[in-house]
């Protein structure tokens, strides 16, 4: 079966990071997304390194050519979504904002990836993903005590409160648009999305169950039931014993008494009780605690680089990863019980696929030579000329 995103098309405005991502999770979906993307030299049909432009055909446009703003509103005719990934204001100035887009097509949804948002006083200031969790409050929390936060990779505002809050915004629009034929703009912005991802954080504190201090709460490594520990061959276990029976089981595990220790939720006693458990963990390997720890509710896992999570035998077991073209990579997600997501495609060379998937998308073969000869259109590789 096709994936539930079958049949919807979507115009991609080629970017980084987060909007790419968005567009691999349509994709995988089954969304036919035609990813628009600079000119360069001739491609060739080796895939691209960029494993998020998987799933979707590459076509070479140079969007600051005159012609070149005419064609993609020509696609935007028979899209149902256009996502792009500029700066406030730049997609208005190339002729392909969403007012003249809805003009051609008043169903389409204009999804637009920023830091910082369309409006605001840092519209229009520069940014990365750890400045925009910064400014919504993720970046503070993440780190030990008495030490600065720890920038967590990409992952909680380019990935998270970007890329899936994106393909989220775009596909609940796509719904709304078939009941009411009219299409709208999704503004994601990290700031917001990243906050979003604060909302139990928020929860706690006016719960009263966190106070704002850095690792000093239960989840951001205040805790000694939910902390890294090192182990005898310098790798590290995950534990995350939050309810009494899990804790119960980590002590058990550890060879530690209950009755010998401070109840597990007396915080003043939490440093020290961190401080037995590390010691404790620190006399057997990763692999030996991962053992003991084997069906106990212990809440204990290994602590994997990602080229080893690769071959983990539960992982490995639900095919988290796939192998394509010679490649390993996440597999696509959710799963679907009935209409499964794939990757259709590795990520291809930009603009592979220029004469073909216009022509699939409707622009007659004309038209393509047209904009080629005129230069707005990057060189086509000799397979696809004819």
């Amino acid at each position: 079966m096709p994936g539930p995103l079958s049949g919807v098309k979507i115009v991609e405005i080629a970017g980084l990071g987060p909007a790419p991502y968005a567009c691999m999770l349509l994709a995988d979906a089954g969304a036919d997304v035609l990813r628009l993307e600079r000119p360069g030299e001739v491609p060739t049909d080796a895939p691209h390194w960029d494993l998020l432009n998987r799933s979707r055909s590459s076509v070479a446009i140079d969007l600051k050519h005159p012609d070149a703003a005419a064609l993609v509103l020509e696609l935007v005719e028979s899209a149902d979504a256009l996502i792009e990934g500029m700066r406030p204001g730049v997609a208005e100035r190339l002729g392909i904002g969403p007012q003249v887009c809805h003009q051609r097509n008043a169903r389409l949804v204009y999804g637009r990836m920023t830091g910082w948002g369309q409006y605001g006083p840092l519209a229009d200031e520069v940014g990365h993903d750890i400045d925009y969790i910064a400014v919504s409050g993720a970046l503070w929390g993440i780190g030990r005590a008495g030490e600065p936060p720890v920038p967590p990779l990409n992952l909680v505002g380019d990935f998270g409160g970007g890329g899936m809050l994106l393909a989220f915004g775009v596909t609940a629009a796509l719904l709304e648009a078939r009941s009411s034929g009219r299409g709208q703009v999704v503004d994601a912005a990290m700031t917001d999305g990243s906050a979003s991802l604060l909302t139990m954080a928020h929860s706690f504190y006016a719960a009263g169950f966190s106070v704002e201090e850095r690792g000093r709460n239960m989840l951001d490594s205040g805790a000694p039931f939910y902390e890294v520990y090192e182990t005898a061959d310098g790798r590290y276990v995950a534990v995350g014993a939050i309810e009494p029976r899990f804790y119960a089981a980590l002590l058990e595990g550890l060879g530690l008494e209950a009755s010998q220790l401070p109840h597990q939720m007396d915080t003043t006693q939490w440093p020290a009780t961190k401080e037995r458990f590390a010691a404790a963990f620190r006399t057997l390997t990763r692999d030996e605690w991962v053992a003991r720890f084997a069906s106990t509710e212990a809440c204990v896992a290994p602590v994997l680089s990602p080229l080893e999570a690769t071959l983990d035998p539960h992982n490995v077991a639900r095919e988290t990863f796939v192998d394509v073209a010679g490649v390993r990579q996440p597999a696509p997600v959710p799963r679907f019980s009935r209409t499964p997501g794939k990757i259709s495609s590795p990520p291809e060379q930009p603009g592979r696929s220029t004469q073909s998937a216009l022509l699939r998308w409707g622009i007659a073969a004309s038209r393509v030579r047209e904009l080629q000869g005129a230069g707005a259109l990057g060189a086509t590789p000799e397979p696809d000329e004819g």
